[in-house]
């Protein structure tokens, strides 16, 4: 038997509490009911879209601690960060994100999520792509979810080197080494 409506909201509310990252879709799946039931659900309930979500989710959490630029400035949402160590975006590709006779996303998007990113990872309030050296693995498609994830793999003076990876579907789909210009040593830097 199926669960009541409001049993069933009050569960969407707990599920969304404990995983503010989950998908329509998959909550759909989860209460076995329509997109359209989930989405009435949360206008009756004021619970924002997931992209709404993950953005409220990044300001609370990481908007004090990114220092090289605003939040709200980074392509894509940042869901995990660790200054001068690494971070994890993720960027929706949407209609306006692609060429319209084929509906493949225009690589200057992907560039500037993991550009970003590799900005927003520096732990210094002046950070500047010096050089780039990128590669585009496969294209990626509308409606597709591209996650970005940076690495801090050396740090010296004033450069900092950073390598991101983008993955979509679990394929790799973007690789770059970003050269950093950072104003000042970093605190790793000062102890040694």
């Amino acid at each position: 038997m199926r669960p009541s409506k409001k049993d069933r909201q009050m569960n969407l509310t707990e599920t969304i509490k404990d995983n503010p990252f989950i998908t329509d879709e998959e909550l759909a799946d989860q209460f076995s009911v329509s997109v359209q039931t989930i989405r009435l659900d949360r206008m009756e309930l004021s619970i924002p879209e997931l992209r709404e979500r993950i953005k409220h989710v990044a300001e609370k959490t990481f908007g004090d601690e990114v220092k090289s630029l605003p939040i709200e400035e980074v392509i894509g949402e940042i869901i995990d960060m660790e200054l001068d160590q690494s971070a994890i975006s993720i960027f929706d590709v949407k209609h306006e994100h692609v060429f319209k006779r084929n509906r493949i996303a225009r690589g200057h998007h992907l560039f500037a999520q993991a550009n970003s990113l590799a900005v927003a990872v520096i732990n210094d309030e002046l950070a500047l792509t010096a050089k780039s050296q990128i590669v585009f693995t496969r294209p990626v498609r509308e409606g597709e979810r591209v996650i970005a994830k940076a690495k801090v793999v050396e740090i010296h003076n004033d450069r900092t080197i950073v390598e991101v990876n983008s993955f979509a579907l679990g394929e790799i789909v973007f690789t770059g080494e970003f050269e950093m210009y950072r104003s000042k040593k970093s605190a790793k830097d000062e102890t040694k």
